[in-house]
């Protein structure tokens, strides 16, 4: 895991050197920059070396010096590829690096090279000979790749605040990306929190001309559901034993790594199922799980993690959350993120990542499950919300939520009153805009009170209803699962745990997110993923007799942190920082009605903490601090290969 930086344009060192500052949490284990004069092209590399330590340096080059890549991830099917690419006379220099996989794979495939990946990456490959970049990021976009064309200048990188360092970089937040990522609770790509900036898709290259500064942007996948109607008749025993295969070579292709490698174990079905799994490859003994315990009952799932770990033998080590210094440690954590997080569970995810780092390098992690497998609460909501919507009347509507606005506020978690206000918010509008609206910090109808120039619903959701509409005729949970695969997996869960897992120098592995493992979910109907109300049903009849039945049968319990009842008191002073566009006599009603207990307004609340971190870190983007000292990198200058 790493992080990758460069540019094409004016500019010099010092600029690449700061931007490299920027990343060294991404990559502690060196540091490698280039320069072509000849074509103003710098690009740099920070290494957290995983696979091959010894020979796996970056910028790394072809032979002839003709092909350069900076990468960031791992490629889990890099052996197979070398094999292959050796056949047809490609000669490798390094003894095992899955980066030199890249530039031998680009110059066989061009273009075509990410649909051949299964893997996690954001890389950048400069072509000599044809004087272009070549930039990929992966299906889902678990690793992070952001753009920036300004003037004369294409520059790139991991996070933002490393291309904001750039001294002919300006700029400041936009205004329509800070309602969106309000609406969503995260920012839907190509949406980026700062104006001249853009986030790439997952599943997308990109290609810029050197010479002209030409850019051409292109989508090589998407996730979408393709139901296979044969499957109907298949045995389900059938699709058991394959599904269970599949987790098990998913697994297999992750446990690949030149240094320690553990698990994240939260007692859930997802992360259970990667430690049985992982235990069929490696000697239980040999085997670490990491969990974090709550000292509050309601949010804690160290129990059922140990009863886990207990049952295959495998070394369970516990760091237990005490929510005061949680609490102290939060303002430090939000303004560290890169981007405003709206997820309150990035910040015990980020505190889980840096005790796992004491130990391994590398965690493993269940991310993705329930997107695939119908594993939320909101999956079991939409019958009931289906018929509620056909036969409740509006006017009923808005008295049944008025009602319901007015039961004592609970700071548990996920508490009744809680998930009745957001059901209820959510079935204000069209069920195109139930989930989310569902997952929301701030809903439609305060934003138009939030802001002096506030988006339409439409405009606000434009994403999420395009992927709709291209899926007219998909069952209601069909269309629901490609929502949460589509946004919520990648901008809003991948991107926390990027961001949370690389501030500790940890990388992070999600299991489910094999490319084989996918494929298969795409074409599994939907009553294998929910049927009589049971969530996860094939997964779950595939991990009978592997996980101890009453871990099977658990209710989800998210990760999360008691924020409504932190808010109350944290900070002692709400900030209340201008930000251009926003009405902050609201803001401040907010923090009021929260505090005395009048309202819920947790989610706008974590989410307006983000955002004033974010905007006092960037308050200098418009005019760069271009005289900072450069960090002491080495450089290579035109000579390569």
């Amino acid at each position: 895991m790493c992080g990758i930086a460069g540019f094409v344009g004016p500019g010099g060192l010092a600029d690449l050197r700061r931007m490299m500052s920027a990343l060294e949490h991404r990559g502690p284990d060196g540091a490698g920059t280039y320069h072509d004069p000849n074509a103003s092209v710098f690009l740099g590399h920070r290494r957290l070396a995983i696979i091959d330590p010894g020979g796996g340096a970056q910028p790394m080059w072809n032979a002839e010096g003709s092909i350069g890549v900076v990468f960031n991830g791992e490629i889990y099917n890099h052996v197979e590829l070398r094999r292959k690419l050796e056949r047809r006379g490609h000669q490798f220099r390094t003894d095992h690096s899955d980066t030199e996989v890249l530039i031998h794979g680009y110059a066989e495939w061009g273009e075509s090279l990410p649909e051949k990946l299964n893997g996690m990456f954001a890389f950048c490959i400069y072509d000599r000979t044809r004087a272009r970049l070549f930039l990929a990021r992966d299906r889902f976009g678990e690793k992070p790749l952001f753009y920036s064309q300004q003037g004369g200048l294409f520059s790139f990188a991991s996070e933002l605040t490393s291309i904001a360092q750039h001294s002919h970089f300006s700029s400041q937040i936009r205004r329509r990306s800070l309602q969106k990522l309000l609406a969503y609770g995260f920012l839907p790509a190509p949406n980026a929190i700062l104006e001249n900036c853009e986030k790439l898709p997952g599943g997308s290259w990109l290609t810029v001309d050197v010479r002209s500064g030409a850019i051409h942007a292109h989508r090589y996948w998407q996730f979408r559901l393709e139901p296979e109607h044969g499957w109907r008749d298949r045995p389900e025993s059938t699709l058991v034993e394959e599904l269970r295969e599949l987790l098990f070579e998913a697994v297999r292709r992750r446990m690949n790594a030149d240094v320690p490698l553990g698990l994240f174990l939260s007692g859930g079905i997802d992360s259970s199922a990667v430690l049985a799994a992982a235990t069929k490859f490696r000697a239980a003994e040999d085997l670490q799980s990491f969990t974090l315990g709550f000292t509050e009952a309601s949010f804690d799932e160290s129990r059922p993690a140990r009863r886990v770990a207990d049952a295959f033998g495998v070394r369970n080590s516990i760091d237990w959350l005490e929510l005061e210094t949680a609490r102290q440690q939060a303002p430090d954590i939000l303004s560290r993120l890169d981007e405003p997080s709206c997820d309150p569970s990035v910040l015990p995810t980020h505190l889980l990542s840096r005790f796992t780092r004491q130990s391994v390098t590398v965690a493993l992690s269940g991310d993705g499950g329930d997107e695939l497998f119908a594993g939320y609460d909101p999956f079991s909501a939409l019958a009931p919300a289906r018929i509620y919507n056909a036969f409740v009347p509006r006017p009923l509507h808005s008295i049944l939520r008025a009602a319901t606005n007015r039961l004592p506020v609970s700071t548990r978690n996920m508490s009744l009153d809680f998930k009745l206000r957001r059901t209820l918010a959510g079935l204000s509008y069209p069920p195109e805009l139930w989930n989310p609206v569902w997952l929301a910090p701030v809903d439609p109808e305060f934003m138009r009170d939030l802001f002096e120039e506030p988006l339409t619903p439409e405009e606000l959701y434009s994403e999420a209803l395009d992927v709709w509409s291209a899926n007219g005729e998909q069952a209601l949970i069909d269309r629901s699962l490609e929502f949460y695969t589509n946004f919520y997996l990648q901008d809003g869960i991948l991107t926390k745990v990027d961001r949370a897992t690389m501030l500790a120098s940890l990388e992070s592995r999600a299991v489910f997110l094999d490319n084989d493992l996918v494929d298969f979910c795409r074409r599994l109907p939907h009553r294998f993923k929910m049927r009589s109300g049971k969530r996860k049903y094939l997964l779950k009849k595939a991990l009978e007799g592997l996980l101890p039945q009453d871990i099977i049968g658990r209710a989800k319990k998210g990760f999360g942190i008691p924020t409504a009842s932190w808010l109350k008191s944290m900070p002692t002073n709400p900030p209340l920082d201008p930000v251009p566009g926003v009405r902050m006599d609201r803001v401040a009603s907010a923090w009021s009605d929260h505090r005395n207990g009048s309202a819920d307004n947790r989610m706008f609340l974590w989410s307006w903490l983000s955002v004033q971190s974010f905007g006092r870190l960037t308050r200098d983007y418009a005019t760069p601090a271009a005289t900072a000292p450069p960090s002491l990198l080495p450089v290579s200058a035109g000579s390569v290969g």
